[in-house]
């Protein structure tokens, strides 16, 4: 069966993933908290999925270009943007086909568990932004993944898999945990600094709509925020 193929299931993901609490009320309001001011900015949504975080960035006034692996969810995004957007077919284990100094931000939400290796994309990151530019992404917590993956030994980077339900079917899925400190070292080895960490409370009105999962996220960590700043 082949793993995270987005495609297969591209309209149940995105449905699910517009008023989940885990999306809707955690990281989505989370890093746009982070990324705060983008009028007039350059900004690339590597991993733009159905749209929804470019949907809100374009609606602050940014110039936005979207990349995702997914035919399936770009499909989604191109409705829902309506072309105010550049959209665009990539896979972040390859070099993107944009100049250097093309973009004042990069967004990347929930795309880098995906990843084996992150020294080529956070090096292609800071080739793509200009002086000064930012990174803004959110990944797996190292904590909350090592623990749902049953490994013995937090600090080795390894792959485990998790079969998710959507449409009645089972879709096998893979990830990435890398322990915390390995994160701060691809991201200043590849010239970046990190301006900002973050480990977000869930949006309030989480409580009443998804109390279990509000409960979890105020107690125990999901994913991890961080801001970046090209050197």
């Amino acid at each position: 069966m082949v793993e995270n193929n987005y495609d297969a299931f591209a309209t149940a993901y995105q449905a699910d993933n517009e008023d989940n609490a885990w999306n809707a009320y955690y990281e989505r309001p989370a890093i746009l908290s982070m990324v705060g001011d983008v009028n007039g900015h350059r900004v690339l949504d590597a991993g733009c999925g159905g749209g929804a975080h470019a949907a809100a960035l374009i609606d602050r006034g940014a110039i936005l270009t979207g990349i995702d692996s997914s035919a399936g969810l770009l499909e989604i995004a191109q409705r829902r943007l309506g072309g105010r957007a550049r959209l665009l077919l990539a896979d972040l284990n390859e070099v993107l086909p944009f100049e250097d100094g093309a973009f004042d931000l990069i967004i990347a939400s929930l795309v880098m568990h995906y990843l084996p290796d992150w020294s080529l994309p956070l090096s292609d990151f800071n080739r793509l932004l200009s002086d000064g530019g930012r990174l803004v992404f959110s990944t797996h917590h190292p904590f909350m993944d090592h623990q749902s993956a049953g490994r013995d030994n937090y600090f080795e980077t390894y792959s485990f898999n998790e079969t998710w339900k959507r449409d009645g079917r089972d879709i096998e899925m893979r990830f990435w945990h890398r322990p915390l400190h390995a994160m701060f070292d691809a991201l200043k080895s590849t010239g970046f600094q990190i301006d900002m960490l973050s480990e977000p409370q869930p949006d309030p009105r989480a409580q009443s709509l998804f109390p279990d999962a509000y409960n979890s996220l105020r107690t125990k960590p999901r994913f991890i925020f961080f801001s970046a700043v090209k050197l």
